[in-house]
């Protein structure tokens, strides 16, 4: 997909990647420049809901058993 910047330095998303990454009007992007390549990210308001789900999964569970693994050591 391609986009045209304006003399404003503008430029439009497609429609494509608004609807597949539920992105609105207000949303906020972030732009990373690494090496020669631009990334665009879509920033989330609430930093707790930008990582959930990046996780392998089952964190309380470790937790506790290693709780009661300290506990029982004592």
């Amino acid at each position: 997909m391609r986009s045209t910047i304006t003399a404003r330095g503008q430029t439009v998303i497609p429609a494509a990647i608004r609807r597949r990454f539920k992105l609105s009007p207000s949303d906020r992007l972030e732009w990373i420049v690494e090496n020669n390549v631009i990334r665009v990210v879509p920033v989330q308001d609430d930093p707790i809901a930008a990582f959930r789900g990046s996780g392998t999964g089952g964190a309380t569970e470790r937790l506790l058993a290693e709780r009661a693994e300290d506990k029982e050591r004592e």
